[in-house]
C-alpha cells in the first residue's frame, strides 16, 4: 500500500508489532486518558479508513489504538481466516498496550469481530458502523465484494481505474476525501477479500455471533 504522507509527522503511520508467530501487525497507538478508544476496520480496509474519529479523539487527549487487521494494509496474513483469530489476536494486542475495558469503535467486517471481543471482555462503548455480515450495508456490497474477489480486483493494478472509481466515489472534492482515497485504495491482492468471504460469500449464510448480552450499557 502507498501513502504519499510524511511518517515523521502522522502519528497513524505506526509501527510494525511483532504478535505471535507468523502474524505482525501494523499497529497505531498513541497514549493518553482511558478509556481508550479502539478502531477496527472493515474488510479491504486499512487503519487509515478511520483518520478523522482517530485524530478527532487523539487530539482530546484520548487513548486511541487503530491497526491493519491481520491481511490487510501492511500486516501479515494468515493461512486462514476466521473471526477467532482476528478476536484472539485483538485480545493480544490489547493486553500489550495495557488496554482494559476500551471503547471499540467497528466498521463493517469489524463488526462482527468487536461482538466476539465483548462477548469474553468488558467495554466501556461498542460502536457499530454498517456491519455488512449484519445487514447494516447497503444491497450491493456484498455482489460488489463477490466480483472484486472473483477477479475484478485485478483491474485495479492500473492507477487509471481508482482515479476513475474514486471520481465517481463523491462530488464533494476537498483536502481530506483526496487524502482517504490516496491511503484507502482498492485492494488488488487477494488477502483482504479472504477474511469476510468466510462470512459472506457463501449462500444463505449468516455468521453465528452470540449476544453480547449485558454488555450494552
Amino acid at each position: 500500500m502507498t501513502v504519499n504522507i510524511e511518517a515523521s509527522k502522522d502519528s497513524l503511520m505506526g509501527e510494525i508489532v511483532h504478535l505471535r508467530r507468523g502474524v505482525d501487525l501494523q499497529v497505531s497507538h498513541s497514549s493518553g486518558e482511558s478509556p481508550a478508544v479502539v478502531f477496527l476496520h472493515g474488510g479491504m480496509g486499512n487503519r487509515f479508513n478511520l483518520r478523522s474519529q482517530y485524530d478527532f479523539f487523539q487530539a482530546r487527549g484520548r487513548e486511541v489504538l487503530a491497526y491493519d487487521l491481520a491481511g490487510h494494509g501492511q500486516s501479515t496474513p494468515y493461512k486462514r481466516y476466521s473471526l477467532g483469530r482476528h478476536r484472539r489476536d485483538l485480545t493480544r494486542l490489547l493486553e500489550r498496550f495495557q488496554i482494559s475495558a476500551p471503547v471499540l469503535c467497528c466498521h463493517s467486517y469489524g463488526v462482527p469481530i468487536g461482538l466476539e471481543w465483548i462477548r469474553r471482555h468488558p467495554v466501556s462503548g461498542f460502536v457499530a458502523i454498517a456491519g455488512g455480515t449484519h445487514d447494516l450495508a447497503p444491497w450491493w456490497e456484498i455482489p460488489s465484494m463477490k466480483f472484486l474477489a472473483w477477479g475484478g480486483r485485478h483491474f485495479y493494478r492500473f492507477p487509471c481505474l481508482q482515479q476513475l472509481t474514486n471520481y465517481f466515489s463523491t462530488t464533494h472534492r476537498n483536502q481530506v476525501m483526496e487524502r482517504f482515497f490516496a491511503e484507502c485504495p482498492v485492494p488488488s491482492e487477494p488477502d483482504p477479500y479472504q477474511g469476510p468471504g468466510i462470512e459472506l460469500f457463501s449462500r444463505g449464510a449468516t455468521p453465528k455471533v452470540s449476544s453480547p448480552q449485558q454488555r450494552f450499557t
